[in-house]
């Protein structure tokens, strides 16, 4: 999980939302990711797709068998998706998310027993510094507007 907030540290340092994704094979990271939404206006450049792409090519395969996924937020619907898809079969996430986590929180897709394949969910890891970032980076935000606001009056 720390390598998912090495990862997350790059997009905020983007300004974009501190997410980090890894995706580990047999002890290595074969994939890397982080948020990149606002930075190539690409509404599915978030970090566990950039990672599964990633992983993807370094595999050579779109089957993600035999790695785990590490992600600082837990997935949304689309991520959860493309998890399942990938079949990925455990994925570790640090804090969740209120608003559209699809591992537990809202519903859990990665877990869904109709579907054809099923990922493993471990939520929690490194909490508190997973959404350490998440809350400073949004409460640095917020003041940067009302500063910018109190500028323009």
């Amino acid at each position: 999980m720390a390598e998912a907030i090495a990862e997350a540290r790059k997009a905020e340092a983007l300004g974009e939302v501190p997410i980090g994704a890894v995706i580990v094979r047999n002890g290595e990271i074969i994939g890397r990711g982080y948020n990149l939404r606002e930075t190539t206006m690409d509404s599915t450049a978030h970090a566990e797709m950039v990672a599964i792409r990633e992983a993807s090519a370094a595999m050579n395969s779109w089957r993600l068998l035999e790695c785990t996924l590490y992600v600082t937020l837990e997935p949304c619907p689309m991520c959860a998706g493309a998890i399942v898809q990938s079949r990925v079969p455990l994925t570790v996430y640090g804090t969740p998310d209120p608003k559209a986590g699809c591992a537990g929180t809202l519903m859990n897709l990665l877990e869904e027993p109709r579907f054809n394949h099923q990922t493993e969910v471990i939520s929690g890891i490194m909490q508190a510094e997973c959404a350490g970032l998440l809350t400073s980076f949004f409460r640095r935000l917020r003041q940067e507007r009302l500063q910018k606001k109190v500028r323009e009056e």
